[in-house]
């Protein structure tokens, strides 16, 4: 019997399925779209709130499933109270808790802003995850669909803030009054049909997703996608389907209006829809947002049940390549809605409420297509080496470093084995550090540095043939006073930015659709 011990087995880094780890590159370029998302935002009058990532399963909202364990769509645990608590869903039903938990001390309207990630227990796929950040913008207490009509010039303003440029992107709106109205015309109206009704608003929220034919098959019997995987569909006969794939295709509002009045006729809540989405129509064209920025669009259908009234959909309108090679539209980047019902769940009183949601992961993939992200510049540290590892030099080279820093110049002292000074250098040069600052003993006894202008000295680098030629050029390194530390790093910086500059503007060309890349990250 072999009594040896078996060797412990390293653990395994692994990501979980549907998750991704954040570069320094992608998390700059969310901050740099936040930050002017949020702008507009705050010149609307919306002041940020933040909620926590979990609360009360009962909380979500009634579209979740009612099961033994709640987690389906959702990410759950029991607390040690026995209560069921979940990862938020989306950000709206949390304001919704937040806003009756504390409706005494709210001033109404409430008008509010919060940005944060969001989870989904959903199957992942290529572009579909389960942690995504959205931004969103709510307003509380408003009853008046103008509240709609703003929330949609809101959504516009910032698009363009984004640098989308009109005719790149438009807003979409409807009314789940009209759409309610063609459920109840094809005979789902009432609470018996609540269950059907919602599996009807799944099945037309795929339209851009699945086309006619496939959400067709969604409304009828079901659908096999191409893993094999089947989804139940929602029932209906060819008739009532056809009323639906009528109503979601109408493309021209105003030619189609009469046969939707029919459509919608003797129902308890459709004619009340169009009405509100004529209202609409009209405020925003009075603010100076036509038909190109802001457009009534029956085929837009949000597809939470909690909606109750006025709907709405940021789309962008360039192509964009796929992973097949195909041109498609580039599609939603956030939408939103009226869900009087959310926050009157917890208060037993109405209170209207009406918002938008941005998918900032997607929204971001479009940017990046655009040219409009990494604007910003974001220059690597200068790299103050360490030649001697004594207290003394150490204090020196320390103190050199907060020099830079407090001079705005983003800096680090080395900080790994010191050394070999060689591979300070490949630290250098493979972070892209612009500059590296270097002070040995004989220096310091002078009270004067060499500073190593690493971009210059990478570009000559190819212009010097041979060692001996290198060593006498001295090539992009100086030495200097110690007390003029600041101002040569500056300087240098200032001619690389130049540089730079130079560079950017001989190789600027214009935004071409057709060159953008793929984008299918899920809002």
């Amino acid at each position: 019997m072999n009594d040896k011990q078996k060797k412990p087995q390293k653990l395994k880094a692994r990501l979980p399925r549907g998750f991704v780890d954040r570069t320094a590159g992608d998390i700059r370029a969310v901050n740099e779209m936040t930050a002017k998302i949020r702008e507009v935002y705050e010149h609307y009058g919306f002041d940020p709130v933040e909620t926590p990532l979990f609360e009360y399963t009962d909380a979500l909202g009634k579209f979740l499933p009612d099961s033994d364990r709640p987690n389906e769509g959702v990410f759950s645990l029991q607390d040690d109270d026995e209560q069921w608590m979940s990862l938020r869903y989306d950000l709206t039903a949390p304001l919704a808790r937040h806003v009756a938990e504390n409706f005494n001390e709210i001033q109404l309207p409430y008008r509010t802003y919060r940005a944060g990630y969001v989870f989904r227990n959903e199957k992942p796929g290529p572009g579909r995850f389960r942690q995504f950040m959205q931004f969103d913008a709510d307003t509380v207490g408003a009853p008046g669909v103008q509240a709609d009509a703003e929330m949609c010039m809101m959504m516009a303003d910032t698009l363009e803030a984004l640098g989308i440029k009109r005719g790149d992107y438009v807003i979409r709106v409807n009314n789940r009054k009209v759409l309610d109205g063609v459920l109840e015309a094809i005979g789902l109206g009432g609470d018996d049909k609540a269950g059907q009704r919602l599996n009807v608003l799944r099945a037309i929220d795929k339209l851009d997703k699945f086309g006619p034919q496939g959400v067709a098959l969604l409304l009828g019997p079901g659908r096999k996608d191409e893993s094999g995987d089947f989804t139940k569909g929602a029932g209906l006969d060819q008739e009532q389907i056809d009323k639906v794939l009528f109503f979601v295709g109408i493309k021209d509002y105003a030619e189609s209006a009469g046969r939707l009045a029919e459509l919608v006729a003797g129902t308890s809540k459709g004619a009340e829809g169009v009405e509100e989405l004529n209202f609409i129509g009209a405020l925003v064209t009075s603010a100076g947002y036509g038909a190109d920025r802001i457009k009534i669009d029956p085929s837009v259908v949000r597809g939470l049940e909690y909606y109750t009234g006025p709907v709405y959909e940021a789309e962008l309108l360039f192509d964009v390549t796929n992973e097949k090679g195909d041109k498609v539209v580039f599609g939603s980047v956030g939408g939103g809605g009226r869900y009087d019902g959310l926050v009157s769940r917890f208060m037993g009183q109405p209170v209207p409420a009406t918002g938008f949601s941005i998918g900032v992961s997607r929204l971001m993939t479009a940017l990046k297509n655009l040219g409009k992200l990494g604007a910003s510049e974001v220059i690597e540290p200068v790299l103050v080496t360490v030649m001697d590892g004594d207290v003394e030099a150490m204090g020196r080279y320390q103190r050199m470093t907060q020099r830079l820093r407090a001079a705005g110049i983003r800096a680090e002292m080395f900080q790994g084995n010191w050394k070999k000074f060689g591979n300070q250098l490949k630290y250098a040069d493979r972070r892209g550090c612009p500059v590296a600052i270097i002070q040995g003993g004989d220096e310091r006894a002078e009270g004067v540095v060499q500073i190593k202008d690493l971009i210059e000295g990478k570009r000559l680098s190819g212009e010097i043939e041979d060692n001996a030629s290198w060593r006498e050029a001295r090539v992009a390194q100086e030495t200097v006073p110690e007390a003029d530390l600041v101002a040569k790093v500056k300087e240098i910086l200032a001619a690389q930015a130049e540089d730079r500059k130079r560079a950017g503007s001989r190789f600027e060309t214009p935004y071409d659709p057709a060159q953008a890349g793929d984008t299918d990250d899920d809002i």
